[in-house]
């Protein structure tokens, strides 16, 4: 599988590989990682973001490929359906069938307000299904919420709000029990403690594993706990507009059948967007770890019903992405291999960064690495080696299959056994930073509108630590379920209308905006262009 000038690095990194396995890469200086960042990281590419010309966060920066649909035109106007009849009508919508949609779903059964989910492919196709090495929470004897705090808001560079990160790591170690008590299997070693490991950024082992399929198990237990429920699911279905009413409440939202193109009405008196990430828009270009469906879509709709939103001005790009075979490109190559002790390494063998460094900090040093000419060449670009059979030589034969066996399914599949040979990898576009500005309950600025999940801005502030995502979309799922279902029954829905949807585009025309790219866009393009 690999080429001939693969195989001679190769040599390189097979002779290194005791001494690099011996070695303690040092830790790089704020200073340090700072001047890395601005030089290499793709978020402080100034040609790649623009202004943002209207709305609740008109005059801040975005990706120009997010302020193309933040600006588009909703496929709603000078069309819109009827709102008098609607063709649902629930207590708490849901949006989105991931985990954060899930989680929010069961609490909200739970608090006996009716519940429904909507979503745009099947229960369960979500970000969430893919997350592989684990979900971080304080619950052993040397460890603490307090220290978890420290390593998270550090490790979004001081700039999440600590109220958020507060709720993420309190209610950690009672999420871990939740989900055992649901039916998750996590990793345990004979006597039934849980294993836990390091990821980038974490100053004690929290990391609470299935395998290298954590998102996987966990999705698998909450989609089952919907369903067993009998809580209603509506698959293939997108929500195109949010409905508002005569008092500027949230009051549900306008969906599209993906299948027949019918459009349906759902009547709510709170709605939660748990709508996911942003990694099938490719900004800048950049290979995706994301499933289909991830294109921003909670970001278009709650901002045209007035909702700001919060760090849309980063992302985070994985440094450990598949950048070879060509099939699997962009494939996420989960931390997990590099805390289980594989090191990231030139094409002349040598070692260049701490493996556990944060995700951006690892990123650019890998870009600043191919940019100074130490990269591996491929047919479709380029990356660095991750020395993966380092692993089974710190810590004994048969490691790889016992904890990373998707990793080495993956690549078994096309020829590479990474028990004995080294991958390629490079950044792959991950998770959304930024979203929706919410507050400790989830809610925005818009009444009855909630969001959680990797739609949700915030929480990790410019950068995210291994592990907190599968707990943010866990923790402030249930938060925004249990939220909405309490103000769910106090809410009277006043006349239904779409009324920001015309105030929106008269904004635009105001600020000289033409921009008839229809948003938000459901579902990436593939198709060849001329």
């Amino acid at each position: 599988m690999y080429t001939q000038e693969m195989l001679e690095s190769i040599k390189k990194v097979e002779a290194a590989r005791e001494a690099n396995a011996a070695m303690e890469p040092r830790r790089m200086t704020a200073e340090e990682k700072d001047e890395l960042l601005k030089t290499y990281h793709p978020d402080y590419r100034k040609d790649q973001f623009g202004t943002i010309e209207v709305g609740p966060n008109k005059g801040q920066a975005a990706p120009l490929e997010l302020i193309d649909i933040l600006e588009g035109k909703s496929s709603l106007l000078g069309n819109k359906p009827d709102l008098s009849c609607p063709d649902y009508e629930t207590d708490v919508l849901i949006i989105g069938g991931g985990g954060a949609g899930c989680s929010a779903a069961i609490e909200a059964d739970n608090a006996g307000q009716r519940v429904m989910i909507v979503t745009k492919l099947r229960v369960g196709d979500a970000n969430t299904m893919m997350a592989e090495g684990g979900i971080q929470a304080a619950d052993k004897p040397n460890d603490s919420p307090a220290q978890h705090f420290l390593d998270a808001f550090g490790g979004g560079h001081f700039a999440a709000k600590k109220e958020l990160v507060y709720k993420l790591v309190t209610d950690a170690p009672y999420c871990i029990k939740w989900l055992s008590e649901l039916g998750v299997e996590f990793d345990k070693t004979a006597d039934g403690d849980m294993v836990t490991t390091h990821g980038g950024g974490t100053s004690r082992k929290r990391m609470h594993a299935a395998k290298d399929y954590s998102g996987a198990e966990i999705m698998r237990t909450l989609r089952d706990e919907v369903l067993n429920r009998k809580i209603p699911v509506v698959d293939f279905t997108s929500a195109i507009e949010l409905i508002k009413d005569d008092k500027g409440q949230c009051a549900g939202a306008v969906l599209k059948n993906m299948e027949t193109g019918e459009i349906l009405i759902a009547k709510a008196k709170t709605t939660i967007l748990a709508t996911g990430g942003a990694g099938r828009m490719h900004y800048q270009g950049f290979p995706t770890s994301n499933h289909y469906g991830a294109t921003a879509d909670g970001l278009v709709l709650a901002y045209r019903a007035g909702a700001k939103l919060l760090y849309q001005d980063t992302l985070q790009y994985h440094p450990t992405g598949a950048a070879f075979p060509e099939q699997i490109f962009g494939a996420l190559v989960t931390e997990k291999v590099r805390s289980l002790g594989a090191k990231l390494v030139n094409v002349n063998g040598e070692v260049f960064m701490h493996p556990l460094e944060t995700r951006d900090v690892a990123a650019a040093s890998i870009i600043r690495e191919c940019n100074r000419g130490n990269e591996v060449k491929t047919p479709e670009g380029q990356g660095v080696w991750l020395d993966t059979p380092m692993i089974e030589l710190k810590n004994g034969e048969g490691t790889i299959e016992k904890r990373i066996p998707a990793m080495m399914r993956m690549f078994g599949k096309y020829g590479i056994d990474i028990r004995k040979q080294p991958i390629i990898v490079y950044p792959t576009l991950h998770y959304q930073n930024g979203g929706v500005d919410v507050d400790d309950t989830s809610e925005t600025c818009v009444p009855n509108l909630f969001v959680a999940g990797e739609a949700a801005g915030g929480v990790h502030g410019r950068n995210r630590l291994m592990g907190n995502s599968l707990l943010d979309v866990i923790v402030f799922g249930r938060n925004a379920g249990i939220y909405a279902a309490k103000k769910a029954a106090d809410v009277t829905v006043g006349e239904m209308n779409l009324d920001h949807v015309d105030a929106f585009e008269k904004l635009k025309e105001e600020a000289g905006v033409k921009n008839d790219k229809i948003s938000p866009i459901l579902l990436p393009d593939y198709t060849r262009k001329a």
